[in-house]
């Protein structure tokens, strides 16, 4: 590559030729100031916040868009780039909401953290704030009109990474506003609910559904006997919040928090995801034998299934029958456990530990429970969590590592990996090669299958029968296999889409600032645990083989089905006017 030479504060620096201003500033620790600038979206330069003076120039340039160049000269901290600076924060918060004590993002705020660094406590100017109504209609997601800066973050996501445009901005000048179309609710729009958004937004604007308050108000009810499940991609997240370093694998501390908030029971979403593989597997062998519908694709993530059901209900026979491993959890945490515990089941209530915000939805919704009673009652993500670790006073990072609580709480290394983008794919192969060939794998790891590019593809030996299979990640990865699917094109046997950008490690309801190097790391983790596993197949963990013996039958059985599977159903697009062709031509 092309070397120019540059000087930032009068530090000489020798960097890429092409490398944006803010991006050299931070090989000498220096951090720009800025608000819409994300490291995984394309640019922006909306904000103005990173605003630097450049020797030579008659303006000052925004740092976040603009490249080096030989002999470059640049100041970051001048007089004048300091009060552009503030005046751009005192214009925003003149028409912010600033009740930041009963924000959810306190502390944990991009715009409260550049009011501190440049001691902006209060604007000068007139306070013109809207006080707009807060969305709040689905178990998901909250959208706060008032404390939006305009950045084009959650924009971005929408569009780029996941190729929908549920937001938009909206009109003009000083009354631009990021909405959705026709200032619907999100869940009336094209918006799968899978938080993207809510990661990448620097303020309070798009944030979770709370549901801590739910959580405390049944821990403190005597009379109920509260269990928890946690997924896997959780335990290498978790610790970003605590300050530990980024992908830190935390299971142990994070079980004994959970039990010091006084959960009766603390189990591992791994085992549901051991079931999924015996039941999804088990699926798949029999479509393969019997002529079933192929390709069949993974439905486990909870955004991507309402994406599907969104866009493409002609094809939902192509989505696994398979409930998803919270839901399976769910469903077994009120039949199975309350036979093994004793407990009668109208105490139990069951609440799930989930890196993302579609999750919530899934549990809520309808065909997820039998007699009057959901298979999972409440719904936290990654950062909920964080919060009531932090309500309690937990110091995370010194608790001693606790430990699972069984019948439910153990799983595979299989199950584990689970969190990223390959992994269902992964752990199903490990039990279906060897369900198929009725030989032991030699090596369980499937090199081929790992990554993270959007859409990969392999092609797995199965002995007398090889199959293609493919893996994708992201909404806009998804749409370019479905429309091969659509054209009768596709010619795969087995599809893994994950809504999310890595997988669950990426997550919609996990911490702020997961950026594509740090989901790496959590990556990197989740292998590790799997490969210290001394079991790695779902097939053999004792405790699937135990309920199926006790329980279930076998995989695909009738009680199998009845608690481990579901079926999905056409949703009407919110920008469909087909209707409206139809009532025309029938009144012709």
């Amino acid at each position: 590559m092309e070397m120019v030479n540059v000087k930032i504060n009068n530090i000489p620096l020798n960097v890429e030729k092409g490398t944006k201003i803010l991006e050299a500033a931070k090989k000498i620790n220096i951090d720009i100031p800025h608000l819409c600038y994300h490291p995984d979206q394309s640019i922006k330069a909306h904000c103005r916040i990173c605003t630097v003076e450049v020797v030579g120039s008659r303006k000052l340039l925004a740092a976040c868009s603009t490249e080096v160049w030989e002999g470059m000269e640049i100041h970051t901290d001048t007089k004048l780039v300091r009060d552009t600076q503030v005046g751009i924060l005192e214009l925003i918060l003149a028409t912010h909401e600033q009740n930041c004590l009963t924000c959810s993002r306190n502390q944990n705020c991009d715009l409260q953290k550049l009011c501190s660094r440049f001691n902006v406590l209060n604007s000068n100017l007139p306070d013109v704030t809207e006080h707009l109504p807060i969305h709040n209609t689905n178990p998901s997601i909250i959208r706060d009109p008032a404390k939006c800066v305009k950045c084009g973050r959650c924009i971005k996501a929408c569009k780029e990474v996941q190729g929908i445009s549920a937001l938009t901005y909206a009109g003009r000048s000083d009354k631009i506003t990021v909405t959705t179309a026709y200032n619907k609710p999100m869940e009336e729009t094209d918006c799968i609910l899978c938080g993207q958004c809510s990661v990448v937004c620097p303020t309070g604007a798009i944030v979770e559904k709370d549901d801590t308050q739910k959580v405390l108000d049944v821990l403190q009810n005597p009379k109920k006997h509260v269990i928890v499940q946690v997924a896997p991609s959780v335990r290498v997240a978790l610790g970003d919040a605590f300050g530990l370093p980024k992908g830190t694998i935390v299971t142990g501390q994070m079980v004994t928090a959970l039990k010091m908030l006084g959960f009766d029971r603390v189990f591992d979403t791994s085992f549901g995801a051991d079931l999924t593989i015996m039941e999804e597997g088990s699926e798949l062998l029999s479509r393969i034998k019997n002529n079933g519908t192929l390709p069949m694709i993974t439905s486990c993530s909870s955004g991507w299934v309402n994406y599907m059901e969104k866009n493409y209900g002609d094809y939902l026979g192509h989505l696994s029958s398979t409930k998803s491993p919270q839901q399976i959890f769910g469903a077994v945490s009120k039949t199975y456990y309350p036979e093994q515990s004793g407990i009668d089941v109208n105490d139990i209530v069951t609440v799930s530990i989930m890196p993302c915000t579609a999750k919530k939805f899934e549990a809520a919704r309808p065909e997820h429970g039998r007699d009057g009673h959901q298979d999972v009652d409440i719904v936290l993500t990654t950062r909920e969590l964080t919060k009531l670790i932090k309500y309690v006073g937990l110091n995370f990072e010194s608790l001693p590592e606790g430990q699972f609580d069984s019948p439910l709480g153990s799983g595979t290394g299989a199950a584990i990996i689970f969190g990223n983008t390959g992994g269902v794919m992964e752990a199903a192969l490990r039990t279906v090669y060897e369900k198929y060939t009725g030989k032991e794998l030699t090596s369980v790891e499937f090199q081929e299958v790992r990554g993270i590019e959007g859409i990969r593809e392999a092609i797995i030996d199965l002995g007398n029968t090889k199959i293609k299979v493919a893996i994708a990640h992201t909404i806009a990865s998804a749409k370019i296999i479905m429309e091969k699917i659509k054209a009768g094109t596709c010619d795969y046997t087995f599809i893994e889409i994950m809504a999310c950008p890595g997988g669950c490690i990426g997550g919609g309801g996990q911490p702020i600032k997961s950026t594509t190097d740090v989901k790496h790391l959590r990556m990197d983790a989740l292998y590790d645990i799997d490969k210290k596993n001394p079991l790695r197949k779902s097939h053999e963990n004792p405790d699937i083989i135990h309920i199926y013996k006790d329980f279930l039958g076998e995989p695909l059985s009738e009680k199998s089905h009845t608690l481990l599977h579901t079926e999905y159903h056409t949703v009407k697009k919110a920008h469909d006017f087909s209707y409206l062709k139809a009532e025309e031509n029938s009144s012709i």
